[in-house]
């Protein structure tokens, strides 16, 4: 057996052997790193696995935020016995392994606030190999949120406010369908701008408004015969004059002068006509005088008495203004003659006196000024379609209530108020609108009125200047003639004025919304056509208000809704004062040479132009990238339900039957206006 020290001292030449290879120090190297390595390796595994369970967790929590707000609807978060954060809690869980990955104790929080809901979500994952370094679990974190956050958004709302309105839809409704028209509307709002009104609207109250980088407008084109936007416009788009099927008075003419005089001046020397003489008789005898004393006492012969104003005999005027008069006036008297007698044979003096018969002419002139006045006397009316001059109805850039037209009394001047409904500017009339016609501006959308060419411009409806002819009783061709006498005719035409619109607007005080909604009133018959037309108008960015819907203030773009609700088909008469004047006389949308007739559906003239046009402008707004949501607020009516699904854009036709219906029918528009999206 080697001894020990012969051991050692092999082992340590071994070593120094093995130091000296390099084969030795690559498997140390191999050995020492195995350590970390593995936990290199383990770390990457790990941290894949917690980048996918942390990628699950992010998509379960977004999945339960959104059904979260989207069950919230419009509402309120506690609505339901907290609803809302119930099925965020169970899209949360079917979005997720209970142990994905084998992570564990998977936690969920979903709460809301000013319409935002937002969620935090969290679970523990164990580690593998990481655990060599010491690392056991990690717990991973997410939060997400989502509301309904509108784009820039206009809604124009076109309403159908005619008297049906005020009857229910059917019998068991507690509400007609104009009170529940007013709660479906505030509901909507409550929906879209998240502002609560004083309506007790499914879902529960809103709060917090909608972010004040985004505009939300609202707009109202209540209709009926009409709509009531004159004063919506700016001056310059109505006419200045108009004519109507009214009256004007015819009236005699006398004419009369007043002459005021001048100063009258003597012209000449008066003539003096000498007639019979009387004999001499003595009148005074005087002696013991002188002859020359004699001659002196004889006076002057008498003279005529020429004092007083000149009469008025062979009087003669001129002619022309200034004229002159002359005439002569005569005055009878007498003339005495003296004569003295001289007696030298005792002095003696005797004065004698004899008297004639005279007649004195004298001239006169004078230059007088006359005053024309001419006198009109009412004679009698004329009935038929007057030009009113309507301009007093404008005072700037602002308009007047009221306007005086000469159709009073005899011709007096009557002051007729304006309520604000218009008449429609030119048009032609054909049985199809498909395309519009040229000569058709009423259904020209965007065209913006020229006060150069009258064709564009509207009028004033003015129902206390109209007068039907003498129609009180029956109907006659014959009543279109003008007529020419001193009756009063009627006036008192069947006329219909909503409440006045409301261009698109923001709308940030609820109660201020409710208000106008409360003060729509159920009147008149329907015409689909004008409401829509003017609604088209109202929200169009490229007709009468571009400047203000071409873009919000800050240049964002826009996105539009006109919703179109009605109760019925079109109803319209031969007598109602609408849009298109007095249809029996005016016959701007029939044929002139036949009487037009009214009626509902599709029965009437009048009727089949209301449908024709409303096709025409359903079209037109279509074209225009405005989305068209019709609703059918009755029974069942397979024609016009037809018309009024071809008018929506696809998809956006709605039928309610009831009040609880039509409700529903305005939370879903708004639910589909209002998009939902996430926001973290």
């Amino acid at each position: 057996m080697p001894s020990r020290s012969t051991v050692l001292t092999s082992a340590r030449s071994s070593m120094a052997a093995l130091a000296r290879d390099k084969r030795g120090n690559t498997l140390a190297i191999i050995a020492a790193s195995l350590i970390p390595l593995a936990g290199m390796v383990g770390g990457g595994v790990d941290l894949s696995r917690m980048y996918i369970v942390k990628t699950r967790l992010q998509h379960a929590c977004d999945a339960g935020a959104l059904a979260g707000r989207k069950q919230m609807g419009g509402g309120t978060w506690a609505f339901n016995s907290y609803a809302a954060r119930t099925a965020a809690e169970r899209f949360f869980d079917a979005n997720i392994q209970a142990s994905p990955y084998g992570a564990a104790s998977v936690t969920r929080s979903f709460t809301e606030s000013a319409g935002k809901v937002t969620g935090t979500a969290s679970a523990t994952l164990p580690m593998t190999l990481m655990r060599v370094l010491g690392k056991t679990t990690e717990t991973l974190s997410v939060t997400c949120d989502a509301e309904m956050r509108l784009p820039n958004t206009d809604v124009m709302f076109v309403l159908d406010t005619t008297g049906s309105m005020g009857s229910k839809a059917v019998s068991t409704d507690s509400q007609t369908k104009m009170q529940a028209l007013k709660s479906a509307v505030k509901c909507f709002y409550e929906i879209v701008a998240r502002l609560d009104t004083a309506e007790n609207c499914a879902g529960g109250a809103p709060s917090g408004g909608t972010s004040s980088t985004v505009q939300i407008r609202f707009g109202f084109m209540p209709y009926a015969t009409n709509v009531n936007v004159g004063k919506l416009l700016p001056t310059s788009f109505i006419a200045d004059s108009w004519p109507y099927q009214s009256r004007e008075a015819q009236f005699t003419t006398s004419t009369s002068t007043t002459w005021t005089q001048g100063s009258a001046t003597e012209t000449g020397s008066p003539n003096i006509q000498q007639g019979s003489t009387s004999g001499w008789s003595t009148i005074s005898t005087t002696y013991d005088v002188t002859s020359s004393w004699c001659s002196s006492q004889v006076p002057p012969d008498g003279e005529i008495n020429y004092t007083g104003s000149p009469s008025t005999q062979n009087y003669q005027e001129g002619s022309g203004n200034p004229r002159t008069t002359t005439w002569e006036t005569q005055q009878d008297g007498w003339r005495y003659e003296y004569r003295a007698s001289y007696r030298s044979s005792d002095d003696r003096c005797r004065i004698q006196r004899r008297s004639r018969d005279v007649v004195v002419t004298r001239y006169w002139t004078r230059t007088d000024t006359g005053t024309e006045t001419t006198t009109q006397t009412f004679n009698r009316w004329r009935y038929a379609q007057i030009t009113h001059n309507i301009s007093g109805l404008k005072n700037g850039t602002s308009w007047n209530n009221s306007v005086s037209l000469p159709i009073g009394y005899q011709g007096a001047a009557r002051s007729l108020t304006w309520d604000g409904c218009i008449e429609e500017r030119q048009t032609v009339s054909q049985s199809s609108y498909s395309p519009i016609p040229s000569g058709a501006k009423d259904l020209d959308i965007d065209l913006v009125p020229n006060s150069g060419d009258p064709s564009t411009l509207w009028g004033p409806a003015l129902p206390g200047a109209i007068f039907a002819r003498d129609v009180q009783y029956y109907w006659s061709e014959l009543d279109r003639n003008e007529a020419l006498t001193t009756a009063d005719y009627y006036n008192n035409v069947p006329y219909y004025c909503p409440e006045e619109a409301k261009k698109l607007q923001s709308w940030p005080t609820a109660s201020t919304f409710e208000s106008y909604v409360d003060g729509l009133t159920p009147n008149g018959n329907t015409y689909h056509d004008i409401g829509l037309l003017w609604g088209a108008r109202f929200i169009s960015p490229t007709g009468i208000f571009r400047s203000e819907n071409e873009y919000t203030s800050q240049g964002g773009e826009i996105e539009r809704h006109l919703i179109f609700m009605t109760d019925g088909e079109a109803c319209t008469g031969d007598t109602d004062y609408a849009a298109y004047g007095f249809p029996w006389l005016d016959r701007r949308t029939t044929d002139p040479s036949s009487a037009p007739t009214g009626g509902c559906l599709t029965t009437g003239t009048i009727t089949q132009q209301v449908n024709a046009r409303t096709q025409a402008i359903c079209t037109a707004v279509k074209n225009k990238n405005i989305t068209l949501w019709v609703i059918w607020f009755g029974a069942s009516s397979t024609t016009i339900e037809g018309m009024m699904q071809s008018c929506a854009t696809p998809g956006r036709y709605f039928a309610a039957r009831n009040a609880t219906d039509l409700q529903n029918t305005f939370r879903s528009i708004a639910d589909q206006i209002s998009q939902l999206r996430l926001t973290r």
